[in-house]
This record gives structure tokens, C-alpha cells and sequence, in this order.
């Protein structure tokens, strides 16, 4: 056991991912078995729509631990299970998908000590930043990035890429205040980290790729309009309720 100050609580979310999810976490795994602190991934399965839980039961992988809910509840919600489960004083998470490229996990880290940072966001928009995705993505994530600006004041340019980390200290005090299940956690988290008077939130760069097609199932019409209605619902809590900062 590596003893040098930290420990990582990294969560991985999933859903329908049995083709794809044991060779992604072994891939995670290898990224995280090169870092300086020791580590726990904890995968929380949303939902027992198919052989996932199975198959990674199976892998028996070293240093994860197995969440999972019969029934899906959304990925915000899977990622919250996650965190107040955790044991790490660093708890961070990233999507399973592998879009996101998990060599990055050593640049947030390294970003949360250089800036002494209540919370590191993986950005599409940092100046060092690889991405690759369609134009069509481009144009929905600029206009939610200037929505959100308008809306909420918040400085960092990327509030939706899935990979950020936390100290534990933050999470205890925001956690309690969370309520949104699907796509617009992320937000939230950092909403609520504002409300809360936690300012020390930085951005690090990663390296992204969407392969899929232009309008996956996190970007289609119903999926945009619950996006919108959800940081509505986001907008109407903090400034008619007052609700995160109670």
C-alpha cells in the first residue's frame, strides 16, 4: 500500500455498458496504478438492465467495489451513491464510456495540489485540451456553457465534461443539498459549491473523443429539453428558494 498523503475514491458510473465495462475499468486501473496515492474505484451499476453486475463480479478487478440499484435512477444519482460511499479525502469521478481519455486523472490530481483547489473540473475548453467532436456538439455545448454563465455566474468554461475531483471536506457540506438524478449534476455540484461559499474551483485539461454519432442518447431532443427544464429547476432553487446556500 503506497502511503503518500491522499487516497482516491474514483466513482465510475454504468449503464448498458456489458460489452465494453471490464476492459474500461481494467484500462482506468492501469491509469490509476501509476499514480503516487493509493486508490479505490467504486462502480455503481444503474440499473440491472443487463450483464454488467455480472461480468464485472466475474473479473473480480483488485481495489473496486460494486454498487449497483435494480432500477435505473440516472447518472447524477449513481455518481451521489458514490461519493457517500467513498472513503478517499480525494473522491473524484469520470464516465465509463471512455471518451474521456482516463491518462488525464494524473493532471486533475496534480492540478488539485498545485492550486490547493476545493474542486478540479475536467475542461473541454482549457487552452490544453484535446477534443474531438462534431460540430452539432460544439454548438449545443457553447450555448449551454453561455446559459449557465447568464444564469448562474459561475467561472469555469465546462460544467458538463464527466470527470471532476472533490475534497472530501467539500462534498460532505454539498452532498446534503443535492437533488437532481439525471443530467445536470455536474451543474448542480457546482452550484451548490458556489452557494457554499467554496471558491477555490479550477479547471485542468483532458483529452476527449466522441466516436458516436452526432446526437447520442445524451444529446437528443427529449434528453436537451430535460437538460434546459432541469437547469431551470437548478436556477428556481437557488434564487427563489435560497436552497443551497441554507
Amino acid at each position: 500500500m503506497r502511503h503518500d498523503g491522499h487516497f482516491l475514491s474514483l466513482i465510475v458510473p454504468v449503464y448498458k455498458q456489458e460489452n465494453t465495462v471490464v476492459k474500461n475499468v481494467q484500462e482506468i486501473q492501469k491509469v490509476l496504478n501509476t499514480i503516487r496515492y493509493d486508490y479505490e474505484i467504486l462502480i455503481v451499476i444503474d440499473g440491472l438492465v443487463d450483464r454488467s453486475h455480472q461480468l464485472l463480479k466475474k473479473a473480480r478487478i483488485p481495489k473496486t467495489r460494486l454498487i449497483y440499484f435494480k432500477e435505473n435512477q440516472g447518472k447524477a444519482y449513481a455518481i451521489r451513491k458514490g461519493m457517500e460511499k467513498a472513503k478517499g479525502d480525494y473522491i473524484m469521478f469520470m464516465d465509463s464510456g471512455m471518451e474521456i481519455d482516463p491518462n488525464g486523472i494524473s493532471m486533475l490530481l496534480e492540478h488539485m495540489e498545485w492550486y490547493n483547489a476545493d474542486i478540479i473540473v475536467g475542461s473541454k475548453r482549457h487552452q490544453a485540451s484535446q477534443v474531438e467532436y462534431s460540430k452539432q456538439r460544439k454548438i449545443l455545448s457553447y450555448g449551454y456553457y453561455y446559459l449557465v454563465k447568464l444564469m448562474f455566474g459561475i467561472k469555469v468554461t465546462d460544467t458538463q465534461a464527466g470527470i471532476k475531483i472533490f475534497k472530501k471536506n467539500v462534498l460532505k457540506k454539498i452532498l446534503p443539498k443535492l437533488v437532481e438524478k439525471k443530467f445536470v449534476g455536474d451543474l448542480e455540484m457546482l452550484v451548490a459549491a458556489k452557494a457554499l461559499g467554496f471558491d477555490r474551483i479550477y479547471e485542468a485539461p483532458i483529452k476527449l473523443s466522441y466516436a458516436i454519432g452526432p446526437l447520442s442518447s445524451a444529446a437528443t431532443v427529449q434528453s436537451i429539453a430535460g437538460i434546459l427544464l432541469d437547469t431551470l429547476a437548478i436556477w428556481y432553487r437557488v434564487h427563489i428558494l435560497r436552497w443551497y446556500s441554507k
